[in-house]
């Protein structure tokens, strides 16, 4: 009883406390499959459709969730629900700056500028390591500071008890 106990409380939380469904841990970063995802006000087919979106690869980050649905916050930090099936566990990043930048040749700022990430596009992303994070676009690979971009920031970018729709205040 104790093994099962133990084992029961070591997998990944939500915001509030509860275990997740799927054993992963939220806040975490997706990205969707394809270039038309409906979101909903809630985790089901009858809840009203607030917006689509119209990017495969946008990055977005799942911040509470159900065995089918994900809540999610985008690059505009909004927050609506999504199903599981049109998300994927490969990560990107957009650049929502408005300006371009730069992709070293190495973890750190004065290293060669390798490519200038255009503003308003998504790259792969690799990982993000020492505050740093790799990204690729076809056969050019390089490095980005992390936080400089949507999808390389390490804590949750919405508040996950905030209503699907709802826009964000301050």
């Amino acid at each position: 009883m104790l093994a099962c106990a133990v084992a029961a409380g070591g997998g990944a939380t939500m915001p509030d406390g509860r275990p997740t469904p799927t054993g992963l841990d939220v806040p975490r970063w997706v990205s969707l499959k394809s270039s038309h995802v409906r979101a909903r006000q809630g985790p089901g087919l009858d809840y009203r459709i607030l917006w689509e979106y119209r990017a495969a690869g946008l990055p977005v980050q799942v911040i509470a969730e159900t065995r089918e649905w994900r809540k999610i916050c985008d690059p505009e930090l909004g927050v609506a629900w999504i199903n599981r099936s049109v998300v994927s566990g490969r990560r990107g990043v957009f650049n929502d700056t408005g300006a371009e930048v730069a992709v070293h040749a190495a973890r750190n700022a004065q290293s060669p500028v390798r490519a200038r990430f255009s503003a308003h596009s998504i790259v792969a992303l690799d990982d993000c390591k020492d505050g740093w994070c790799r990204v690729r676009a076809r056969k050019l690979k390089g490095w980005l500071p992390e936080g400089a971009v949507f999808g390389t920031q390490p804590t949750a970018q919405c508040d996950a008890r905030r209503p699907a729709g709802e826009v964000p205040t301050g």
